[in-house]
Order: C-alpha cells, then structure tokens, then sequence
C-alpha cells in the first residue's frame, strides 16, 4: 500500500435507497436519483457514475503523461467508457473498457499517452488485478 504524503480531497456523498434511492453530496454539487441498469426509473446507475469517474480521470492522467512527453493532445480527445455489469455463479462483477480517441496524433506517441495515464490514473491502480479492463486508442 502507498504511504499518503498529503491528502488532497475526500469526497462525501451519502445515499440512501440503494440503486432505487438517491445519492447527494455533503456540499450539495452532487444530487442524483439513481435506478436499476435498464429498468424504469429515470436516474443514473453505480456503473454510469464510474464510467464517468474514470473516463474524466483517466483524460487529467493522460494530459499529465502528454505535458511530460511533450505531446499536444488535440481538443476532439473523446473518451468513451464501458462499464459492465455481469453475473456468474449467482455474484456479480464488473468488466470495463475505455475507448480512447486522439485524432491527428501518431499512433504510437498516442499508445504511448494511453500507457502512461493507465499507469498513473486512481481509478486504474483501483481496478488493475480487480476486473477485466482494455483501453483500447480507437
């Protein structure tokens, strides 16, 4: 485990209802219904929230590999994130890809970014030996 040399922020959210409930922040800038994957409720989803989470991670890990290579990552950089989930043997899990465009920049230089921010990205450390993950440059 890493040794924490400083705190940088500690996100508080509270939910109540499980995935037919709610999830609010403590300073309010979070405030979502949430429902079941495909069912009739009109909220977000556990697995939307960590698409998003990790998809806008993992583009600030990328700009920080790209400033170090001395890449310029062009302004149409997308990210799509897919998030699965899936059950075996009556347990659940999760399967994600990201799917990573970085139009005009050499394939191998954009490979390089993409191999690099999975290194330093939070969300990746997290996940990485946990759930089948593939960022694949599209």
């Amino acid at each position: 485990m890493t040794a924490i040399e400083k705190l940088v922020y500690t996100a508080k959210v509270r939910t109540i209802g499980g995935r037919e409930g709610a999830s609010r922040s403590s300073d309010g800038r979070l405030d979502i219904r949430l429902s079941t994957p495909g069912g009739l409720g009109s909220g977000t989803n556990p697995e939307q929230l960590f698409a998003a989470g990790w998809s806008a991670c993992f583009e600030n890990a990328m700009a920080i590999a790209a400033r170090k290579m001395n890449v310029k990552l062009p302004a149409e950089l997308a990210i799509d994130a897919e998030v699965d989930l899936n059950v075996a043997d009556d347990a659940y899990f999760l399967r994600a890809r990201l799917n990573v465009s970085l139009p005009g920049v050499d394939r191998e230089v954009a490979q390089a970014v993409l191999d690099a921010a999975h290194q330093t990205c939070p969300y990746s450390k997290a996940t990485r030996g946990n759930i089948d993950v593939a960022i694949n440059l599209v």
